[in-house]
């Protein structure tokens, strides 16, 4: 029972790491994004903002800065992680309402992370 949370902390550590020995310039993860404009609290306790640029990762500590890019309109917005998720199967990451119309996303869309220093 106990080598699940261990597990899940070695991958969010391997990920940071490998994140970190990228440089932040290289491609990091890609994937399906969904957007959330609901809430009260987030996991790190912060209060949301449906309109703010933040955005919800399973793994990247709090506070870490993403640059997501929609490839089908060329825009990108740089994120701060500041909740958990996305808990459906396939997605990588969820934007606030906020982000995601920055870079002209409605319903899911593929997108590419970076993590920037």
């Amino acid at each position: 029972m106990n080598s699940k949370p261990v597990r899940r902390t070695t991958a969010a550590a391997l990920t940071v790491a490998a994140l970190a020995l990228s440089g932040g310039a290289a491609l990091a993860q890609g994937g399906t994004a969904s957007w959330y404009g609901s809430g009260h609290r987030t996991a790190s306790g912060e209060r949301f903002n449906p309109n703010g640029m933040t955005a919800a990762h399973r793994t990247l500590p709090f506070g870490t800065r993403v640059r997501v890019e929609n490839p089908r309109t060329g825009r990108s917005v740089v994120v701060r992680i500041n909740d958990r998720g996305p808990f459906v199967r396939g997605r990588i990451i969820d934007l606030a309402r906020g982000s995601a119309r920055a870079i002209g996303m409605s319903g899911t869309t593929y997108v590419s992370l970076q993590v920037v220093r």
